[in-house]
């Protein structure tokens, strides 16, 4: 795929599988908006790393679940670069709370930034794709949203919302020439999941048939191979990085 002068969104892409992705997609020769909220000290020094390279990457700061804020930024890339070819919609929160234990301020804000996220960033980026009859989006979701998961109800229920969406926003857009797909990564060893005790990562990693625990550049690759022209004829759909814990 010829990436000269193609301009990427990664959203959360300060830490985890959004830095993965995006150090890949630069590395590839694309321009890089690094989505960043509460790291954006982070997302500077991703983007300084890769202007050392040679590569193009900025800073994309702000609240996902913010439509005014993911329009503002929006519009920062595109004066800057022009338009926008690819959204990776990556940023995401997580929780362990029994059921009974969830309040509605955890419930709201975990769709605030699961769900509506993905409404915020693809109402300011796909009036420009369907005008041009070209662009990509994928969507982060979970192997809980596919699943579920035991004392994380709200994240899984957000997580399985992804999936919904981007079945649905595929078959709308498709006929726009807009590919929209979902890469839903299992256990992987980010700093969400650093929270985790070493019994239930054990524990995790015995459930999963290749015996370990995925990283951030295993699904991060599946990023990549979605925005490229491999994927040319692949929308709508669900690819699990989840070493086979959920088939």
């Amino acid at each position: 795929m010829d990436t000269a002068n193609k301009t990427a969104i990664v959203t959360g892409g300060s830490r985890g599988i959004g830095a993965a992705a995006a150090l890949l997609l630069a590395r590839e020769g694309w321009r890089v908006a690094v989505g960043c909220h509460r790291h954006p000290d982070r997302a500077q020094a991703l983007c300084d790393r890769l202007r050392r390279e040679g590569r193009e990457a900025v800073p994309f700061c702000g609240d996902v679940s913010s439509v005014a804020e993911m329009e503002a930024q929006v519009q920062a890339v595109v004066e800057r670069w022009g338009q926008i070819d690819l959204l990776v919609n990556n940023a995401g929160i997580a929780q362990q709370r029994l059921f009974t234990e969830i309040t509605e301020a955890e419930w709201d804000r975990m769709f605030a930034v699961n769900a509506k996220g993905l409404y915020a960033c693809c109402r300011a980026v796909v009036p420009g794709m369907i005008r041009r009859h070209s662009g990509n989006i994928i969507n982060v979701s979970s192997m809980w949203g596919q699943a579920g998961a035991s004392c994380e109800v709200h994240y899984s229920a957000a997580k399985a919302a992804v999936i919904g969406f981007t079945k649905a926003l595929a078959k709308e857009l498709g006929p726009s020439g807009i590919r929209v797909n979902c890469v839903a990564p299992g256990v992987i060893a980010t700093e969400m999941n650093a929270a985790l005790d070493g019994e239930t990562l054990d524990a995790l990693r015995e459930e999963t048939p290749l015996g370990t625990i995925g990283t951030p550049e295993e699904a991060a690759r599946a990023i990549l191979w979605l925005a490229g022209d491999g994927a040319s004829f692949v929308t709508g759909q669900v690819i699990g990085v989840n070493g086979g814990f959920v088939i």
